[in-house]
C-alpha cells in the first residue's frame, strides 16, 4: 500500500525546524546558565545602613561638632535649644 508516501509534508519540515531552533535555544542557556554558575553571580547589593534609632538628638550633635560640621558656638546654641525644648 502506500509506498510511494513515505516522505515528509510541509508540516513535518516545519517541526523539525522548530525542534532544530528549540534545541540551540536550550543548549546556548545552557551554557550561558553554566559559565554563571561556575564564574558566580553578581556581587550581592549592599543594605543601606541606617543610623541607630537609640541615639539621642545630643548625641547626633555632638558627633557633628567631633567631626567639626559645625563650631563650639554653634554646639552651644543648639545644645542649649535641645535641652529647652526637652525639658518643656
Amino acid at each position: 500500500m502506500f509506498w510511494y508516501d513515505h516522505d515528509m509534508s510541509g508540516w513535518g519540515y516545519a517541526g523539525m525546524a522548530v525542534g532544530m531552533v528549540l534545541f540551540w535555544t536550550l543548549v546556548i542557556v545552557g551554557i550561558i546558565a553554566l559559565v554563571r554558575f561556575t564564574i558566580g553571580g553578581p556581587p550581592p547589593r549592599s543594605v543601606p545602613q541606617h543610623p541607630p534609632y537609640d541615639i539621642t538628638p545630643e548625641q547626633v550633635l555632638a558627633a557633628r561638632f567631633a567631626r567639626g560640621e559645625i563650631d563650639e558656638a554653634e554646639y552651644q546654641q543648639r545644645l542649649g535649644i535641645l535641652r529647652t525644648n526637652r525639658a518643656g
